[in-house]
C-alpha cells in the first residue's frame, strides 16, 4: 500500500457544537470538518488560521501536524487500513489523529515524529513517498 505525504502543516480546532464554521477556514486547500452533538472539529492548513483574524471561539488547538494520504481510492469492502497503519505506529509510540473521506483515508501525526513515521510504515512493508 502506498502512503503519500501532503505538503504543508495543519491545525486541528475545537469548537462548541453549535458554533458557526468560520468563513477563513474555506481558505484552506486541505479542509476536514465534523460536527457531533459533542463538538464541531475543523483540521485546516495552519497558515490558514495563522492568516485568521483569531479563531473566533475555539475551545481548543491543536497546532504543527504533519498528513499522509493513503493512495486511493480506497473499496469500501476493505477491512483493516488504517488497523494496519495505526498499530505498527503505536508500537512506536506516534499517535494519530485519522480521517477518512469517501475515496480514502488521511493520517495526520505530529511533525516531530513525521521522519520516525515515515521509517516505521516502510518497516512494516508500506510503500511511503
Amino acid at each position: 500500500m502506498k502512503l503519500k505525504e501532503i505538503e504543508g502543516t495543519y491545525s486541528i480546532l475545537r469548537y462548541a457544537p453549535d458554533e458557526k464554521i468560520p468563513d477563513w477556514v474555506y481558505q484552506s486547500g486541505f479542509l476536514s470538518v465534523s460536527r457531533t452533538d459533542e463538538e464541531l472539529s475543523i483540521v485546516c492548513d495552519a497558515d490558514a488560521v495563522q492568516g485568521a483574524q483569531g479563531t473566533g471561539g475555539a475551545q481548543d488547538r491543536e497546532d504543527d501536524w504533519k498528513c499522509l494520504k493513503v493512495q486511493g481510492p480506497l473499496d469500501f469492502s476493505l477491512t483493516g487500513i488504517l488497523s494496519s497503519i495505526a498499530s505498527p505506529l503505536a508500537d512506536a509510540k506516534i499517535s494519530i489523529f485519522a480521517i477518512s473521506t469517501f475515496d480514502t483515508d488521511y493520517v495526520m501525526l505530529k511533525s516531530d515524529h513525521l521522519g520516525t513515521a515515515k521509517q516505521t510504515l516502510r518497516t512494516a512493508g508500506f510503500d511511503v513517498v
